[in-house]
């Protein structure tokens, strides 16, 4: 049987990292989680995520910040950025990156959905 794959969730907000596990497990993926981008570095789950689900705005470093050392690093993982603040100039910067979205907080759980589909569909 294979293995779902693994969606990292990083976010310095405790209740996505709560609920967001839970929607994702419905959809097929499995998740872990984590509370800052270095917490996320340090582990081996950058070789076995298939997609990062990750904050902008977070104490250390930032979303931003952790897409560029990825890069730097030459890790190709596809990116759904989540925000509850806009930025339009953040927001062009990453997409310019390689992100596969930015989502604003709320959003739906569809407008998720289809992040992911596109993020793996780029992978």
């Amino acid at each position: 049987m294979l293995e779902p794959p693994l969606v990292s969730i990083i976010d310095d907000d405790v209740s996505i990292r709560e609920s967001l596990p839970d929607l994702l497990k419905e959809y097929g993926f499995s998740a872990r989680t984590f509370d800052s981008a270095e917490a996320f570095l340090a582990t081996g789950c950058v070789d076995t995520s298939r997609c990062l689900i990750l904050d902008v705005a977070m104490p250390g470093m930032s979303g931003p910040a952790l897409q560029g050392v990825l890069k730097v690093r030459r890790v190709n993982l596809p990116i759904i950025f989540i925000t509850a603040h806009f930025n339009a100039r953040v927001r062009a910067q990453v997409l310019e990156q390689g992100a596969a979205a930015f989502l604003l907080k709320p959003y739906s759980d569809a407008a998720l959905l289809a992040a992911l589909n596109t993020a793996l569909r780029q992978d």
